[in-house]
């Protein structure tokens, strides 16, 4: 019988780690559901929770990707706000919900690109430059909404219908959430960008040897989670019926 090697118990420790957070959520359940079962233990709770969960569920995704490829993204939830902020400005509102989505979506891909940019191509430690984009995003973000909260008009009701209309029983942001996640899951697991965002994340050095351009595809890693964080600008504008730096 051969001797459990290092990797072998690393391997194991991870799995009790993982078992360690499914017992807590477990746990959390339990006392939920033994101190306030009228309130916890129902169906609309669960929903509610979904929805709330959508939001920062559709930022993980892309937090994912950025961090099985190496880096780390502080700067999401400043993102997300600069991205909600500038979709509810009334100059982007008096051109209807559809340009605010896509003025969402572009404005968190734009920041998420030039962080890629910063760690990428400017050789910037992705700590360092993600702290200073959540600086400089939340700054910006309190600039254009002279630190006020932005409403969304009733004109745009579009994006309000994400978060009220539901389809057996759930809001249309929780489907949303789902389909962000399915995709994620696809790219990462079944195709070439997914294995090869596993080797930079694993080793750069290897992988650049291998033929991938590295710094190229740590551009597109963190593109991808300002994505996730222009997606969860809309989807927080369709829950709360504003855009805010906070």
């Amino acid at each position: 019988m051969k001797a459990a090697g290092p990797g072998g118990r690393l391997g194991r420790l991870g799995e009790v780690r993982h078992l360690g957070l499914v017992a807590a959520l477990v746990l959390l359940a339990i006392v939920g559901l033994v101190t306030r079962p009228e309130n916890f233990a129902t169906s609309s709770n669960l929903v509610s929770i979904l929805a709330l969960a959508s939001t920062i569920g559709v930022i993980t995704v892309g937090m994912t990707f950025v961090i099985i490829g190496g880096g780390i993204d502080l700067s999401v939830g400043a993102l997300m706000a600069l991205a909600s902020v500038w979709a509810t400005t009334l100059a982007t509102q008096a051109y209807g919900p559809v340009v605010m989505i896509v003025c969402a979506v572009l404005v968190g891909t734009g920041a998420g690109l030039l962080n890629g940019i910063l760690i990428s191509y400017g050789r910037m430690v992705p700590f360092i430059a993600t702290l200073a984009m959540m600086v400089a995003g939340r700054g910006l973000a309190q600039r254009m909404s002279n630190q006020r909260t932005q409403l969304v008009q009733p004109d745009n009701s579009l994006i309000v219908d994400l978060s009220t209309t539901r389809v057996l029983g759930l809001p249309l942001l929780v489907y949303v959430f789902a389909l962000v996640v399915l995709i994620g899951w696809l790219v990462l697991n079944r195709t070439t960008f997914g294995r090869r965002t596993y080797a930079v994340g694993g080793n750069p050095e290897a992988a650049r040897l291998a033929g991938i351009d590295v710094r190229k595809h740590t551009l597109m890693l963190y593109a991808l989670s300002g994505l996730c964080c222009g997606i969860a600008a809309v989807l927080i504008m369709a829950r709360t019926t504003t855009g805010s730096s906070t």
